[in-house]
């Protein structure tokens, strides 16, 4: 499906203040001057957001968003930014954030992991794992129900959620319920020749991430790093994988719902046509986006019902 000119025109707008990764621009401190100039929708207004951190080697900067004044115990949420684990941070999916406290009636807890390249891998995949935990142990401090607890994350935030759930299996918990995967990189060595360019987010731009990522190419064979490619998915949580047309990502993100279904992972694919990559949570700008939120909404409260998944998480087809 071609762009509709609205949409090409937002994507146009998008990538003007986007940095040339890899191209003009090939250090991260001036990739993210850049990037710190673009505008992120805000979100809703919610009756309690605030700030602590995550006590580790350094603390872990988190950012809480409870949807109800009371404070009444709801399921959590920890939600991992993108940004190609290089760019972005607590502020920039704000938005994100709030959205899916308020439609999906979740506490959510936003994590600043350490990104790259000041801190290579494994550094992210370790902050990740240790919020979530942490999220686990103090859930009635800030309202939230440690026995109904998911993760989700855009792009490399969705690598993130994923692995944390890969860590928690490893590692005798904690116990996770769900996890909301959107557009995620699942192997960081994936040549990505599809919707390659001119679509926002390109190949060029995956492979200047990968490099800062990485310390050596073959740590991107190691399952905490490119998911795909871990020999075993068994046992890991519910998954719902969201998956846009124009995306470099897409493939892999399918291939990965692919994976988890083959392990008898209870998992959901769906796709939504005539959208790129990076429009999760824009849709006061591109309501097209509004099926994506929807869907990752709806998501989370069913993750949650006292009937769990059920048979309905079973496709992996794209719908």
């Amino acid at each position: 499906m071609v762009l509709k000119a609205y949409t090409a025109a937002v994507m146009r707008r998008m990538a003007a203040s986007y940095p040339d990764l890899g191209g003009t621009v090939t250090d991260a401190v001036e990739a993210r001057e850049i990037h710190a100039r673009a505008t992120f929708p805000p979100g809703p207004e919610l009756p309690a957001v605030w700030g602590e951190m995550v006590p580790a080697e350094p603390d872990i900067p988190i950012r809480i968003y409870h949807p109800h004044a009371d404070r009444r115990p709801r399921p959590v949420v920890v939600y991992f930014h993108g940004g190609g684990f290089v760019l972005c941070d607590l502020d920039t999916h704000d938005g994100v954030c709030r959205l899916l406290a308020r439609d999906a009636d979740v506490v959510v807890v936003a994590v600043h992991y350490r990104r790259s390249p000041e801190h290579r891998y494994p550094a992210a995949v370790q902050d990740a794992y240790r919020a979530v935990r942490w999220a686990r142990e103090h859930a009635h401090e800030f309202g939230g129900d440690p026995d109904r607890l998911a993760v989700a994350g855009d792009s490399a935030g969705g690598t993130l959620a994923t692995v944390a759930c890969l860590m928690a299996r490893d590692n005798g918990g904690p116990p996770i319920d769900f996890q909301l995967l959107i557009y995620p990189v699942t192997d960081c060595l994936a040549p990505r020749r599809e919707h390659a360019e001119g679509y926002y987010l390109t190949s060029r731009h995956m492979r200047w991430f990968t490099e800062q990522y990485l310390t050596d190419p073959a740590e991107g064979l190691q399952a905490y790093a490119s998911p795909l490619r871990a020999p075993d998915l068994t046992g890991l949580p519910p998954a719902l994988v969201l998956t846009v047309e124009h995306d470099p990502l897409r493939a892999e993100g399918e291939e990965y719902a692919a994976r988890l279904a083959g392990a008898g992972v209870p998992t959901a694919l769906h796709r939504v046509d005539g959208l790129f990559h990076g429009v999760f949570g824009l849709s006061s700008l591109l309501p097209a986006a509004a099926r994506l939120e929807q869907i990752a909404c709806t998501a989370l409260r069913e993750a949650f019902e006292s009937n769990g998944m059920g048979s309905r998480w079973t496709t992996c087809r794209p719908t």
